[in-house]
């Protein structure tokens, strides 16, 4: 059986029954309800309701952390970068307040400007179809412009955008639509898309995939691929799923014919062998496909903007550096910036929910959830509000370098609510463990 509404063993469906009590809690915060849906969560987990409880109460959690319920409406890559330089009063997240030691640098969007890709016609059962170029995309340019967590944000916006695409389809069509057909043209594939830190932010972008959007893909046609493609593959496929690797289909010479077979000639572009163009004739469609470009060194964020940090800290390989924060003030901002040398850095937010400072980090309330950022490349700059009062700590880890030591150099700030005034933070000083 497959394990789809209409196709279920008895098993399966007591399973499904089991799944929707289990989860009758989180039903709500999911952005369907329907037994299609639930399914997927099982079929990734091969009906194994544990398994699949655990997977969709972290999806719940995601999209919570990640906004995604509003991630299309409202959040657009940011055009704006904080430097240091003097004192100023501004709107500040759609507040009031006084900020210290602040002006704004207008960069470019760059990632709606470089990053190639697109949504473009339907395959013949009715499946939006996404493209990716590859060859054009120039990856080392976009990770020194834009933050790594810019571009996860901008691939979840991408793929709720084709899910909801699929809802519409679904009610379009009176059938289930819930996966897509995936594009890749890889002409022009080179050394440039292997550069590591690259395959990295690419790594955690198909993990995302995996864990948040199970059974969302229907098939892979790579197209066009050079003779380096074995090579890329390999350092990204242990990423994938075994599942997700057979729906993968690398296509020869033939694979305009091969095209034509899942795809109808009108809602194929022209330059893949079909006939749909753009309202002006454009045979590339590229008001629907992006197909990006180097990326100019004028928008480097390295190169233009300059921060100057109150402190630095080398953590040692397989170590954490924590720094604690007295915030006194529900609704307070805290805002820090921080660069790292060499390598990327792991960085989340706590807050202790006990006294004294023997309390261990799994131990306390998760704020920011600890990521690795490419701090080396760019600067990072972000800020949260505290709901309550209390410590707030701050962790940098390099846990996970068992060779590498790190240079960290950070300015932390605190702006309290409404009419206060910036201060410095009371820190507690830095820690240094082995984890």
């Amino acid at each position: 059986m497959s394990g789809r509404v209409g196709d279920l063993s008895p098993t399966q469906a007591e399973i499904l029954s089991e799944f929707r009590g289990r989860i009758q809690d989180i039903l709500p915060s999911l952005p369907a309800q329907h037994d299609h849906y639930l399914l997927r969560w099982l079929r990734a987990r091969s009906f194994n309701v544990q398994k699949a409880e655990a997977m969709v109460r972290k999806h719940v959690e995601f999209r919570r952390q990640m906004r995604v319920d509003s991630i299309i409406s409202d959040w657009k890559p940011p055009e704006v970068t904080c430097c240091l330089i003097n004192t100023l009063q501004l709107q500040f997240l759609h507040c009031d307040v006084h900020v210290s030691s602040f002006s704004f640098v207008f960069v470019p969007q760059v990632i709606e400007k470089y990053v190639s890709g697109g949504m473009c016609g339907y395959d013949k059962e009715g499946s939006p179809i996404w493209y990716d170029v590859i060859g054009p995309l120039d990856p080392k340019g976009l990770l020194l412009s834009a933050t790594k967590q810019d571009f996860i944000k901008t691939k979840i916006r991408h793929t709720e955008m084709l899910q909801r695409e699929c809802r519409r389809q679904s009610e379009k069509l009176s059938t289930n639509i819930e996966a897509i057909t995936l594009i890749y043209d890889c002409e022009g594939l080179g050394l440039k898309h292997i550069w590591k830190p690259a395959i990295e932010t690419y790594g955690e972008i198909l993990t995302m995939f995996e864990d948040n959007y199970p059974e969302g893909l229907k098939r892979v046609f790579l197209i066009k691929a050079p003779k380096m493609f074995p090579m890329a593959y390999n350092l990204i496929k242990h990423f994938l799923c075994e599942e997700t690797r057979r729906k993968i289909i690398v296509l020869g010479s033939n694979w305009q014919e091969v095209l034509h077979k899942h795809i109808d000639p009108e809602q194929l572009p022209v330059v893949y062998g079909g006939t749909l163009t753009d309202p002006d004739g454009d045979p590339r469609c590229r008001t629907m496909i992006k197909y990006g470009g180097t990326v100019p060194r004028s928008y480097y964020v390295q190169d233009s903007v300059k921060v100057q940090y109150d402190s630095s800290v080398t953590i040692s390989r397989g170590s954490v550096f924590q720094l604690e924060y007295d915030v006194t003030a529900a609704s307070s901002l805290l805002r820090w910036q921080f660069a790292s040398d060499g390598a990327d850095i792991g960085f989340g937010v706590y807050r202790r929910t006990k006294e004294g400072r023997g309390q261990k980090v799994a131990e306390m309330l998760q704020v920011l959830p600890s990521e690795r950022y490419n701090a080396h490349l760019v600067p990072e700059d972000s800020c949260l509000t505290c709901t309550e009062p209390g410590v707030y700590v701050l962790c940098f880890d390099n846990s996970y370098s068992i060779l590498q030591s790190k240079k960290v150099s950070y300015k932390v700030e605190v702006v309290p609510p409404a009419d206060g005034q910036m201060q410095s933070p009371r820190s507690r000083g830095g820690d240094m463990r082995l984890q």
